[in-house]
């Protein structure tokens, strides 16, 4: 098996996972060289923040080793910091998208966010050297679990979470010609 390299957790930057940009975070300089998007830059602390908890994981995991049931591991993990209420079945608001009144259901990282931080982290796996083949991001499992995910969160707010629609640019219409005979 080819080994992959690991990733620098000595890095002491803020590791969190933040699911909101941070415009302030790019620092702008004089030199030529280009900063990094917001992307690329949420991208990394993800990545760095993924590599904290294979690194706090008892036993430390090498990310060699990690597979999609530990990438599960960690997206529960990250729920304890989710800002979304996700009611149960057995509350009174189960299904309704605005509440009257508070609920003891528990707070979860949303859907949307664990998609997006799960495409970024599958992203920098294969930029850190990982092969696609052996990416634990894009695992079945964890396919599986964001699709339960997304259908939970569903039901729980009564909204549907649609597909996204492509945009179809308007077909021009080739120029009319006159009827045979008109002039």
């Amino acid at each position: 098996m080819d080994s992959i390299p690991e990733m620098d957790s000595s890095n002491s930057e803020n590791t969190s996972i933040n699911t909101s940009s941070n415009s302030s975070a790019a620092t702008s300089s004089s030199s030529a060289s280009t900063t990094p998007s917001r992307y690329e830059n949420q991208k990394r602390r993800d990545w760095n923040t993924f590599g904290q908890y294979l690194k706090n994981h008892r036993p430390p995991l090498s990310l060699s080793r990690c597979s999609g049931a530990h990438v599960l591991e960690f997206l529960r993990y990250l729920d304890q910091f989710g800002k979304t209420k996700v009611h149960t079945p057995i509350c009174p608001f189960y299904g309704h998208p605005n509440p009257p009144a508070p609920c003891p259901c528990p707070l979860r990282q949303a859907w949307g966010s664990l998609d997006a931080l799960i495409g970024r982290l599958r992203a920098a796996f294969e930029e850190n050297g990982g092969k696609p083949e052996a990416n634990p991001f894009g695992a079945r499992a964890v396919r599986l679990y964001l699709r339960e995910v997304r259908d939970l969160q569903s039901k729980a707010r009564g909204i549907s979470y649609e597909k996204k629609k492509r945009k179809r640019l308007p077909q021009q219409m080739p120029p009319q010609l006159p009827p045979p005979g008109a002039s």
